[in-house]
């Protein structure tokens, strides 16, 4: 994943003033997300996709238990862009409760992202994340 903004244990990229994404978070990382701003969470790994990831109802409980609002939208090759686009990029687009998604690497979140965008907009935030250097083929044209 690129780095372009990191806090010593919660590595993360700024997509714009209240959109980030990063890396598989662990519980203890929700206090951190907090105090950094972010007042949403998405989960978009699916439980199960590797041993050592922390399953969605722990993340969830330690999310609220830090004050964020918590949301699971599990994503892969087959899924993508999942069942309601237009849900995330409500959330996305809302400044008032900015966003801190994840998933393994930081990229099936970025192209959410992008996929969520308006398709007149989808080329500017594809570049943006390109810019960045997340791979964003699996982001809808």
């Amino acid at each position: 994943m690129p780095a372009d903004s990191s806090h010593a244990t919660l590595p993360f990229v700024k997509l714009n003033d209240h959109v980030a994404t990063a890396p598989q978070i662990q519980p203890e990382h929700m206090a951190a997300i907090a105090g950094a701003g972010y007042r949403v969470v998405v989960n978009n790994r699916p439980d199960g996709e590797a041993l050592d990831q922390p399953e969605s109802e722990a993340l969830r409980q330690a999310a609220e238990a830090a004050g964020l609002e918590y949301h699971y939208y599990p994503l892969n090759a087959f899924n993508y862009p999942g069942d309601d686009v237009a849900a995330m990029a409500a959330l996305f687009d809302d400044a008032q409760k900015p966003v801190f998604a994840f998933c393994r690497s930081g990229t099936r979140s970025t192209n959410l992202w992008i996929s969520s965008r308006a398709e007149d907009l989808r080329d500017q935030a594809r570049q943006h994340a390109q810019q960045l250097g997340f791979d964003t083929s699996m982001s809808l044209k």
